[in-house]
């Protein structure tokens, strides 16, 4: 975090994925919940699923509350000199995800 505001200056593109706080929530209780009958793609066995939904949660509050105000506002102003792509929805990840695999075929 020492060093997020001089690394976003630096970049010439930015992809802030903007979603809704229950949408992240959502997720975190789906991985809990799946969590508890095989652990997530990635983590090692025997991970502390329920301690690690918990940390998430609190973290994804912290971070809605401090963090993506001030993140909005740099993506705001940032979109008059870098290439901008700010995610707001499930749909646009998609979207993004799509518009990226296209301009690979195209290349």
């Amino acid at each position: 975090m020492e060093t997020i505001w001089l690394r976003l200056n630096e970049a010439d593109s930015l992809v802030f994925v903007d979603l809704p706080l229950y949408v992240h929530f959502w997720w975190v209780t789906k991985r809990m919940i799946a969590g508890s009958f095989k652990p997530p793609e990635g983590w090692p066995e025997k991970s502390p699923i329920l301690k690690s939904s918990i940390n998430s949660y609190r973290t994804l509050w912290l971070c809605h509350k401090y963090l993506t105000p001030r993140y909005r506002e740099y993506v705001d102003r940032a979109q008059n000199t870098k290439s901008v792509y700010h995610i707001r929805s499930t749909e646009e990840i998609s979207q993004f995800f799509e518009s990226i695999l296209q301009m690979t075929v195209d290349s």
